[in-house]
């Protein structure tokens, strides 16, 4: 029954946020194009509801063909990619708002795990059953495993946060999340990539604004 509720919210306030928030969305997109060339929206594939893949909205933040050069998926605290307005909307979480299209689209929540992307931290025909099973939710701007150290934990047990939340999803428990993104965005904690998240891993990333 709560994830019908949790939908109908979802839309109702993402729909609110997007006119209360459009003109600091416009201020960033001015900023954006002013300071470097390049698109304002940065699009790229993920995997959302049901492993179905879906492109996830975010204000550029890194320097036009940032992909193609550089460490490829992780993006650490003095990557030269990340544009000086870039910097700014990742240190307060603004390049995350166009995501609130994707809520109103139905790809996303603004609580749920976070959506990885199409060939990391492996290939969706790589998951195991019970890690498939983050799947079963729609994944959010925000989730347990972000308040539970983001960017600092291992993907295998990142996942097992994400499922954990799937078998315990509750009003209480988006709320408790809500709230401590919001602090934690406050104080920028475990918003930095301090290095690879997957043991072992030697993979060559080319898609690099990732979360």
């Amino acid at each position: 029954m709560y994830k019908y509720v949790k939908r109908f919210l979802d839309i109702v306030v993402a729909a609110v946020a997007v006119v209360v928030l459009s003109p600091l969305m416009a201020i960033a997109a001015i900023a954006i194009k002013l300071d470097s060339p390049g698109p304002v929206i940065f699009k790229q594939d993920r995997l959302g509801l049901g492993g179905k893949v879906f492109k996830i909205y975010k204000f550029r933040s890194m320097c036009q063909g940032a992909e193609h050069t550089g460490t490829g998926v992780y993006s650490g605290a003095d990557d030269m990619r990340v544009t000086k307005v870039g910097k700014f909307l990742r240190a307060t979480s603004i390049d995350e708002l166009p995501q609130l299209i994707n809520i109103i689209k139905g790809d996303m929540s603004f609580i749920g795990p976070r959506p990885p992307l199409t060939y990391h931290p492996w290939d969706i025909s790589e998951y195991t059953d019970e890690q498939f099973r983050m799947f079963s939710v729609r994944p959010g701007i925000s989730g347990w495993a972000q308040i539970n150290g983001r960017k600092e934990v291992e993907w295998h047990e990142r996942i097992k946060l994400n499922v954990w939340y799937v078998d315990h999803m509750s009003i209480w428990l988006d709320i408790k999340i809500l709230f401590t993104t919001f602090l934690k965005v406050i104080k920028n904690d475990d918003n930095v990539n301090v290095g690879a998240t997957l043991a072992n891993d030697k993979t060559e990333e080319k898609e690099t604004e990732t979360v």
